[in-house]
């Protein structure tokens, strides 16, 4: 296997939240990344923990310091029905963009990514929900028969076996969303629950899992429960590729790359459509709260600004050699970065409690007269 990442580059372009006007559609979110993601590695599945317990795989993720794993890992279901359409990068606006996953009655589209488990480009084969439970494929699902009994076997021919982790763009799988998929992105979903994001925070912080360390195969690349990167539960990867830096260009032929030193460098965030619940009042709180997080958010930029060009002054002033000025740029383009991400997870994080919200009905009044 093959992984097109460059560990030293700091050419990636920051991009903004840019949320769907659909109220249960598939958002986009994080930032545009022009360094594809690496491979996905080849690991075992751990042992299912228990009834009601659904697999969710491991994807790259990517924050300050580069790509990083996300182990895979069993996750209770939120809802019994529901089943987990995984995360996954795709191409846009001249970089890799990831598309968050979430839990629905039906498995939308995932980039056709082969993720191995039941999840091998499209739908999923590793089991199905009957009068309440789970039942679990056994052809490829690792499941203990003598603690879970419902469970049955049926083969699956995989058609897609390339460990490619993005959809798009030069290199990346070529597959469209069916009309099944789209519909499944606009039924009525939630996001990752709190386990599932207290995973992610414990993979990010967890030196061993960026991709520059491991150069591909991730010593944790699943676990048994979110959030538990040791003991036996834990499973390393036994196969990855080697990491390949971007093939160099002619100055004529290099790509233009712009990135966001900057707050001033970014673009206003787009501001997500208010859902409409049919309830005037409700609609208008919603506006309100949204407003109010925009208003906040510009001055977190602007504070941030000002701050930054303090540093340019004070650079001016101390007349610093340009090795100096550099490592102040750099440390800008981190904070600018990091500002870009809290407010992109702020924006989703408040459309999700809006959509999760009960919306009353708006009380109906008599006619007068």
């Amino acid at each position: 296997m093959r992984i097109i990442l460059s560990i030293r580059s700091l050419l990636f372009t920051l991009g903004m939240l840019i949320m769907s006007t659909a109220s249960f559609a598939q958002v986009r979110v994080g930032v545009a990344i022009t360094i594809a993601p690496p491979e996905l590695p080849v690991y075992e599945q751990p042992i299912c923990p228990g009834d009601g317990y659904l697999w969710t795989p491991g994807y790259w993720a990517y924050g300050d310091d580069g790509y990083f794993w996300v182990p895979g890992t069993w996750v209770l279901a939120p809802e019994v029905g529901f089943l987990w359409t995984p995360g996954y990068w795709g191409w846009g606006d001249g970089g890799y963009i990831f598309y968050d996953g979430y839990w629905g009655p039906q498995v939308g589209f995932y980039g056709g990514i082969n993720y191995g488990f039941g999840y091998f480009g499209h739908g999923f084969e590793g089991g199905r929900w009957d009068n309440g439970h789970f039942f679990y494929n056994r052809a490829v699902l690792n499941v203990n028969v003598d603690v879970i009994h419902n469970v049955y076997n049926t083969r699956v021919n995989e058609t897609n076996v390339a460990r490619v982790s993005f959809n798009g763009g030069s290199g990346g799988i070529n597959a469209r969303a069916t009309a099944q998929e789209e519909a499944a992105a606009h039924e009525r979903h939630i996001p990752a629950v709190a386990a599932q994001t207290e995973h992610i925070q414990a993979a990010r912080s967890n030196p061993e899992l960026r991709a520059s360390a491991n150069h591909g195969k991730p010593p944790i690349a699943a676990t048994d429960k979110p959030g538990e990167l040791k003991g036996g539960g834990a499973v390393a990867a036994r196969e990855a590729g080697t990491v390949h830096e971007p093939a160099a260009r002619p100055e004529s032929n290099a790509p233009r790359v712009n990135p966001a030193i900057h707050p001033s460098d970014l673009p206003r965030t787009e501001r997500p459509a208010t859902p409409s619940t049919g309830n005037p009042n409700l609609d208008k709180k919603y506006q309100q709260q949204q407003q109010k997080l925009q208003t906040k958010q510009d001055q977190e930029r602007q504070k941030l600004q000002q701050k930054q060009d303090q540093d340019h002054q004070k650079l001016e002033k101390q007349k610093v050699d340009d090795a100096k000025k550099q490592q102040v740029e750099q440390k800008h383009q981190q904070q600018t970065q990091q500002l870009a991400q809290r407010h992109t997870q702020q924006q989703q994080q408040l459309q999700q409690r809006q959509q999760a919200a009960p919306h009353p009905a708006p009380s109906a009044r008599p006619p007068k007269g």
